[in-house]
């Protein structure tokens, strides 16, 4: 494959473009409604300027260090002030790439345990294509700035105006995001464009960083090596493990929406030097599309197994709907995360691969930072630990996540012939019955796939619950083991689909929740795969990605087993025969009954107050005042008026205003809050996102 490169504009042009996008951003900033009493920065005074941080890195090979160039924002005058970082490659957007071919006469695992080499099958290159770029922000000077920092955005290494290549995620790109870290608190060199060295000494060495997708990636790497100074970081839609940003259990599996990207696509979509084409063909070389395994390379772009170096405070955003990075990103690195005992919390909102839309997104990064970088006492670290929003736009707020609350159950399948659907049962049976399926996934997709349920195909198998009694809401991450055999080839696809049915015989259009995949050869674990014998069944435990997702009462739980999930994986010719042994074979789903808020009803309630709103109004209670609190477990119970949508928020005083510690946003009228804190000085404040009417407030304080 020869992967395509676009040239550049010249250094010189991109500088300028850089120097006036920056000035546009910082030559008028409005005052910020309420900022906190100590910024007091004239924001058109602001100083820009541009400086060349040395790495120890020489990714281009040309024996000089690569350099990272920096466009700086800060405050004219004063103090030394922290700093807001953000690397990222994407400064001039992307490039041009060619994919890899993803239909394949054979998976290329055949090849290799067939004993005929390790190429490839036989495949077309992709389409030259290029990367959308992701919807970056631009908020960061009109925020910060008044808040008094710094405003540093970073061109990683062999991007944008850095010299050297893109090595996609490994220690090189670590140690040029955390040169400028370095660099920040002293310990590193910088030049200005006439090659002057250049300090540092306005900054305080206290740096949070943060930034969506590779953005957010680059301080997902930075906070595991320990780096003084790195302080918090705010990873949005970030990854954490490059091999399961591009493999998964063995199989090639892409990124949504990018079938046939690699790493070496995403260098080549990045780079911003000529002279790199063999360090991305190295790129090529290593990272192995033939065997899918957890190999070196891969073992080098993982940062949950660094995490016990993590030292910064972590506040991870990420949404349920992002199949780009892909939700196990997040859960093996909150995961990772808590084992650690890193200062943390969670916001997982049901959008895609981009930033919460809520409004509270900018005030709390900018409280996160106030907190761990400028050490205020926010309040932000007594408010619960998770954040999630579900489908219909509410938020919920946990302990932790995944839910607390939720419980393991384990469904056992179960058929009693060959070719029907078969079911989920809470108990194991003795049916012998073997079912079997061929793969068709090069051109159905999943969404055809799942359709019709209760009817027989012979591209899939699915299993079904009865209708369910009561609400279920999954909270965290699924796992199947399927009993399963290839039998006419030597390699095959396995996915399962989690899917959400509406009752028998209703026209409700299913929705799948997850998937997961693995290759039958990578049985014993990611790192290797070992052969297999056709026919012979194997026992085969996988994740499938987290997700927080209610089932209503009245609909069905469903799993459905295909070989070729034709968005994700590679794409062999159609034909390969698979079964499986429904009886040898569970799902388990951790599950929280009904709604899962932990209320415990409007009764028994200490005190009550009244009231009447507007559509959009919001009132302060109790009688526009406040309650002071022991420690201990605070309760409420909104009751609102029918058809409108009522919220709940519980306020507590940190010294300086009012701040957030629990909320309860689901879209109806009714509310049930609950919230273990510390002492201190609280309110509530009801507010009406749409309706109008009278409402009437239990509370119970400790």
């Amino acid at each position: 494959m020869r992967l395509r490169h676009t040239r550049q504009p010249t250094r010189r042009r991109r500088r300028a473009a850089a120097t006036a996008l920056l000035a546009a951003l910082t030559a008028t900033l409005p005052p910020l409604l309420g900022a906190p009493a100590h910024a007091d920065t004239d924001a058109a005074q602001a100083v820009q300027e541009r400086v060349y941080v040395e790495t120890g890195t020489d990714t281009d090979h040309d024996g000089r260090p690569d350099r990272v160039a920096l466009d700086i924002a800060r405050p004219a005058g004063g103090g030394p002030v922290p700093v807001v970082f953000e690397q990222s490659p994407y400064r001039y957007g992307t490039n041009p790439a060619e994919f890899h071919g993803v239909d394949v006469d054979h998976l290329p695992q055949e090849d290799i345990f067939d004993g005929a080499g390790h190429g490839p099958s036989a495949s077309a290159d992709g389409p030259a294509r290029t990367k959308r770029m992701p919807g970056l922000p631009g908020w960061y000077d009109d925020y910060f700035l008044p808040r008094g920092y710094a405003v540093v955005l970073g061109h990683s290494i062999g991007t944008g105006d850095s010299t050297g290549c893109p090595t996609t995620g490994d220690m090189n790109e670590t140690l040029g995001t955390t040169a400028v870290v370095d660099w920040l608190n002293g310990r590193a060199t910088a030049y200005d464009e006439s090659g002057r060295p250049v300090q540092a000494d306005w900054s305080t060495g206290d740096v949070g960083m943060l930034g969506v997708s590779y953005n957010g990636t680059l301080a997902n790497m930075a906070a595991t090596t320990g780096v003084a100074g790195l302080k918090a970081i705010v990873p949005i839609a970030a990854i954490s493990d490059w091999y399961d940003y591009y493999r998964a259990n063995g199989l090639v599996v892409a990124p949504g929406g990018y079938q046939g990207e690699d790493a070496d696509v995403l260098a080549e979509a990045v780079v911003g030097n000529s002279g790199c084409a063999d360090e991305i063909d190295d790129l090529t070389a290593r990272q192995d599309r033939a065997t899918g395994d957890y190999t070196d390379f891969w073992q080098a772009r993982d940062y949950v197994r660094r995490v016990s170096e993590a030292t910064p405070a972590v506040l991870v955003m990420h949404g349920h709907s992002d199949w780009n990075v892909k939700g196990e990103h997040y859960a093996r690195w909150w995961e990772a995360l808590r084992a650690h005992d890193v200062p943390r919390k969670i916001w997982l909102h049901r959008g895609g691969h981009a930033t919460p839309s809520r409004p509270d997104y900018r005030e709390t990064v900018g409280r996160w930072f106030d907190e761990h970088v400028k050490g205020l006492d926010t309040g932000i670290m007594d408010e619960p630990t998770a954040d999630v929003q579900l489908a219909d736009g509410s938020w919920h707020q946990y302990a932790d996540w995944p839910d607390p609350q939720a419980q393991r159950a384990v469904y056992h399948l179960s058929a009693d012939s060959a070719t029907a659907p078969g079911t989920l049962g809470a108990e194991p049976t003795g049916s012998q019955v073997r079912q079997s399926f061929t793969d068709q996934g090069r051109t159905r997709d999943a969404a055809s796939l799942v359709a019709r349920p209760d009817g027989a195909d012979g591209a899939r198998l699915v299993y079904r619950t009865p209708p369910l009694e009561t609400d279920l809401r999954l909270s965290g991450v699924p796992e199947v083991t399927l009993r399963a055999a290839v039998d006419n080839r030597d390699a095959a696809n396995l996915t399962a689909l989690l899917v959400d049915y509406g009752p028998p015989g209703g026209s409700a259009d299913p929705t799948v929740v997850t998937r997961g995949w693995i290759d039958p050869h990578n049985r014993d674990g990611r790192a290797t795969g070992r052969p297999i014998v056709r026919g012979r069944e194997y026992d085969l435990t996988f994740r499938m990605q987290p997700k927080d997702h209610l089932f209503e009462e009245g609909r069905r739980i469903g799993l459905v087993v295909i070989s070729t999930d034709r968005d994700f994986t590679l794409r062999p010719r159609p034909g390969t025969t698979l079964h499986l042994a429904p009886a040898g074979s569970t799902l388990a789903l951790p599950l929280v009954a009904g709604d899962g808020d932990g209320g415990e009803g409007c009764d028994g309630l200490e005190h009550t107050v009244s009231g009447s709103l507007r559509g959009g109004g919001s009132d302060v209670q109790p009688g526009g005042s406040w309650f002071r609190s022991g420690a201990g477990a605070h309760r409420a119970c909104l009751d609102g008026p029918d058809g409108a949508d009522f919220d709940l928020y519980l306020q507590k005083w940190g010294g300086a205003g009012w701040s957030e510690v629990a909320r309860a946003t689901t879209s109806g009228p009714d509310e049930e809050l609950s919230y273990d804190g510390t002492a201190g000085y609280y309110r509530y404040r009801v507010h009406a996102y749409s309706g109008s009417g009278d409402y009437t407030l239990g509370y119970t304080t400790p």
